[in-house]
């Protein structure tokens, strides 16, 4: 299946893994079953003195978050907090946002098994062993680095899966929903060459230019700069969907006064720790690095004259109110970065990003025509069930003379079905690696065993195959790139905002501190 992000893309700072401590899972009580109120709203009908007399801190749908998960999850981001020299908050805000990241964890865990989303432990060691081999260094050196930052390699296992798991939650519920058109790529470009043509370099980030089978690529010069690196951190006051105009405005105020703080001295990481409704909010705001056309442009807008150290205003999303630190910030080709007082102190080897520069000459590749079959998995289609159909499809067409396009229009699920699931013509790299090893692997004519990738189940059939120069395509598909980088990480967190709106949540500490402070 076709995908912008081929080759890699985990979420988030998976691999930055000194912040990747897991939190412990501890579930001491059976499913407790509610009737859910209406997406968004948290129970307040329990009284007073309940809150915690059964263990339960937390229900989420129809899973339990007990005490004692919150109790080991906040000695842990305590522990992990330490680690980065970032002050913790006190006990009960501490505690607070260790429920909230409980939650959103057990809100994405339930999404993940409706869609039927599984990361095994082969998975888990195939990506371990990526990250080693982009860092340069042996597994054992990797297990040292994790204990040296504080957490367990179990615990580290554990995030490693999650993040994983999410990844492949994102390449199907979101990538297929963001749609770059050409007159956008044609924009992008201009720009690029309105500014002189510096930008076009960050265009291969990430992705690096198609092998060329016959003939190789004119030798280019020496590049004398690459893409200019950001590293940012925020504050996000998080705004639910359905929010009141009243409700609003005491969250803009609620953000106006973090700023306020931040602007007078307070550490920016520590006041993000203890207030911000961010994911990373209890790494003390650190969203990482990357090359400054995969941020949202919002992002780029607010920081275009901020400089390292310092923080922007306040910027409103469709997630709510953010309040951004330039935590570093590298200009192409500079050898070191200036960095801010609140980067990460501690941090094991990341993942290496290396800019491929735009090709000179011509670009001859194989590219391939082919069309597929899609099953996606879910609670009612397993892998097993799957497999089974694509298999019951592939003698339907081997040996039942059925036509493969004819059984994609009323089997498949992919966007390609009313085409008979014509993928149209490959290039090398831009479909995910599962998917490209199988074609790779048949003749014209061919049509392949059924294989898994993130987006589910597929039969591969390939129809022909031919020698193409791509030179001019090149530049319009790495900008194509870029422009989903810049989507994909907002569209993530507003899915993920919605998952949440959507959920029947009962928070009795939440709960606790208002009715406390409405008898106080």
């Amino acid at each position: 299946m076709r995908s912008p992000l081929p080759l890699h893309r985990l979420s988030r700072p998976v691999l930055i893994m000194a912040l990747c401590a897991a939190v412990p899972a501890v579930h001491a009580a059976e499913p407790v079953k509610r009737t859910p109120a209406r997406a968004g709203q948290t129970a307040t009908q329990a009284p007073a003195g309940d809150q915690f007399v059964d263990g339960i801190a937390a229900i989420v749908n129809k899973d339990v978050i007990t005490l004692r998960e919150v109790n080991v999850a906040t000695a842990e981001a305590r522990r992990e907090l330490a680690s980065q020299k970032i002050q913790a908050p006190n006990d009960r805000d501490l505690q607070r946002q260790v429920l909230q990241r409980l939650i959103m964890d057990r809100v994405q865990q339930q999404e993940a098994a409706r869609m039927n989303i599984r990361v095994t432990d082969e998975q888990v060691d195939q990506a371990i062993n990526g990250i080693a081999q982009r860092n340069r260094i042996t597994i054992a050196a990797m297990q040292a680095e994790i204990k040296k930052s504080g957490t367990t390699w179990e615990a580290y296992r554990d995030g490693l899966r999650k993040e994983l798991q999410l990844d492949r939650m994102r390449q199907r519920a979101v990538d297929s929903t963001i749609v770059i058109s050409d007159a956008e790529v044609d924009a992008y470009l201009k720009e690029q060459q309105r500014q002189g043509g510096g930008g076009m370099n960050a265009l291969g980030q990430g992705q690096a230019a198609p092998a060329p089978v016959q003939q190789q690529a004119a030798p280019a010069a020496p590049a004398q700069s690459g893409p200019a690196m950001l590293a940012l951190a925020q504050i996000l006051v998080r705004v639910p969907e359905g929010t009141s105009g009243e409700q609003l405005t005491a969250l803009r105020k609620k953000a106006e006064g973090l700023l306020t703080r931040v602007k007078a001295g307070d550490d920016f990481a520590a006041v993000a720790a203890a207030s911000s409704d961010g994911p990373e909010a209890l790494q003390g705001g650190v969203m990482g690095g990357r090359t400054a056309d995969g941020w949202p442009d919002l992002f780029l807008q607010a920081v275009a004259n901020v400089a390292p150290g310092q923080t922007s205003g306040i910027i409103q999303s469709g997630n709510g109110f953010h309040i951004l630190k330039v935590l570093d910030r590298r200009s192409p080709g500079a050898q070191q970065a200036q960095r801010g007082s609140s980067a990460p102190q501690q941090q094991a080897p990341q993942p290496q990003q290396q800019a491929a520069r735009a090709p000179q000459g011509p670009m001859q590749v194989t590219q391939t025509h082919a069309r597929h079959i899609l099953i996606k998995t879910s609670t009612v289609m397993s892998d097993t069930q799957a497999r089974q159909r694509l298999e019951q499809l592939r003698q339907r067409i081997t040996t039942g003379g059925e036509n493969m396009a004819e059984l994609a229009r009323q089997y498949s699920n992919d966007g390609t079905a009313p085409q008979g699931g014509d993928l149209g013509w490959l290039n090398p790299g831009e479909t995910v690696p599962a998917f490209e090893q199988a074609m790779n692997a048949l003749q014209p004519g061919q049509i392949s065993q059924p294989i898994q990738s993130p987006f589910g189940w597929h039969l591969i059939q390939v129809i022909e195959r031919r020698e193409q120069d791509i030179a001019d395509e090149y530049q319009r598909m790495q900008a194509r790139q870029v422009l989903f980088e810049r989507r994909a990480q907002p569209a993530m967190e507003d899915w993920l905002s919605q998952l949440r709106d959507r959920a029947f949540i009962d928070n009795r500490l939440e709960r606790e501190d208002a009715i406390k402070a409405n008898n106080s």
